[in-house]
């Protein structure tokens, strides 16, 4: 006899909106975009769309990307999601050239430092890793395989990081935990060796990001999370340092009140050759630039941007390492009751190099559409078209918001409802 979902149930999953990722090149030779399970590239360099070559001869991929990735040397991109394949990208030629499949959906992915290992997580809390020696970008498809390298133990797995030292792998989930780990020598055998846990979050932590200096090179920390923070933290010692309340500093929340879950940090982006934090947060429009004292280990003065569009709630942000300009993009797919499968805009600021954040520094500028490095031609490319409906944009706002609580809030079942779906866990069922 079949089971019958108890009364108040969950009859069918709704689909699951996937809010658009922008990724930058190291040295901003090209950038990326992702919608959906469409993958967009535009090359800066040669000014032009980039046509993406897979041997596989089938889509790309085939359901929502939830994560893309620069290596830091700039020659792999890594994209993932909801297909639950990985695949490896040279950027020489924007040819795949290895794919992998995961046993289950994939959360996040990092490239090593040295482009040798890519690592990916899946929503069962389990870090994979996967060895690319012998790989240069001319070969044709390899499919590779994973080995499992670390795990935190049905924990949906929220963000990934290497250290810009390399020496660690730090990755964060939805139970409000960092666990910093040692990258070991042998990827394949696994990670066994912890340096610390970064605890003090009150809700899950949804993005992380490095502070580098030329005294402190391993960097420094930063994590934002569903409390509507902005933390500081010594990996080593898995010491908090600071905490910045980004969401009260926009006006977004009531610290007595009960909203937090209404100003997630989305993303975080550290902007090169300054100690400035850019964050993004849900329901605000703009962003937040979070200053760093590196002397005193401080979170300081905070500037919002709130010129980018009445409409525009940022979903990601990028910025490369040797240019002025921060990227970022709002959007979504799979838009209930949206006549567009797909929505996309991106806005860049620049001017961070010259603007020091506190309230009298002067404004940071939104360029122009014919201003963007690419112009009208790497809007058509990213966003689809050139111009957008600006409205449709706070409906895909809300629905990404929707989204990512039904995702990271842990929900609060019946014993009934608990039992039920125990039933029907996919990892229960035998295999045939």
């Amino acid at each position: 006899m079949e089971d019958t979902q108890p009364e108040g149930g969950e009859n069918n999953r709704d689909v699951e909106v996937a809010p658009a990722l922008i990724s930058v090149h190291p040295t901003q030779d090209s950038v990326a975009v992702a919608v959906g399970s469409d993958l967009r590239v535009f090359d800066l360099r040669g000014n032009c769309g980039v046509t993406l070559v897979d041997e596989t001869g089938e889509a790309f991929h085939k359901d929502s990307i939830r994560a893309i990735r620069y290596g830091a040397n700039g020659k792999l991109f890594v994209s993932a999601g909801d297909d639950k394949l990985v695949k490896v990208w040279s950027t020489d030629s924007w040819r795949c050239i290895a794919s992998v499949c995961s046993e289950k959906r994939v959360s996040a992915v990092a490239i090593s430092n040295d482009g040798l290992h890519v690592c990916f997580a899946d929503k069962f809390g389990v870090v994979w890793v996967v060895d690319l020696h012998g790989l240069d970008g001319n070969e044709t498809l390899v499919n590779k395989k994973a080995a499992p390298l670390l795990a935190h133990y049905c924990s949906i797995i929220t963000s990934l990081e290497f250290s810009p030292d390399g020496w660690f792998i730090v990755t964060a989930d939805r139970d409000f935990k960092i666990r910093v780990t040692v990258f070991p020598k042998k990827p394949l055998d696994g990670a066994h060796e912890i340096q610390s846990f970064c605890l003090g979050h009150t809700e899950f932590v949804s993005c992380l990001a490095f502070l580098v200096t030329v005294d402190s090179p391993r960097g420094f920390l930063v994590s934002g999370s569903g409390d509507s923070t902005v933390r500081l933290w010594d990996i080593n010692s898995g010491t908090l340092l600071d905490t910045c309340e980004v969401g009260s500093k926009a006006g977004i929340v009531d610290y007595n009140g009960s909203e937090v879950s209404c100003s997630t940090v989305t993303d975080l982006c550290t902007i090169p050759g300054s100690n400035v934090v850019a964050v993004a947060i849900q329901s605000f429009q703009g962003i937040l630039l979070v200053s760093c004292d590196l002397s005193s280990l401080t979170l300081g003065a905070v500037k919002v941007v709130s010129n980018m569009g009445d409409s525009f709630i940022p979903t990601s942000l990028g910025c490369s390492s040797s240019a002025e300009l921060l990227w970022t993009i709002t959007g979504v797919s799979k838009l209930h009751g949206s006549d567009h499968n797909s929505l996309a805009c991106v806005r860049v600021l620049s001017g961070f190099k010259k603007t020091i954040p506190d309230a009298a520094g002067p404004e940071l500028t939104v360029l122009d559409n014919n201003e963007v490095p690419g112009a009208e031609k790497l809007l058509e490319k990213l966003q689809g078209s050139v111009t957008v409906e600006e409205e449709v944009f706070l409906a895909a706002a809300e629905a990404v918001k929707t989204s990512l609580c039904n995702l990271l809030i842990k929900k609060q079942y019946t014993t009934e409802k608990r039992e039920f779906r125990k039933r029907g866990r996919n990892d229960k069922k035998t295999k045939q």
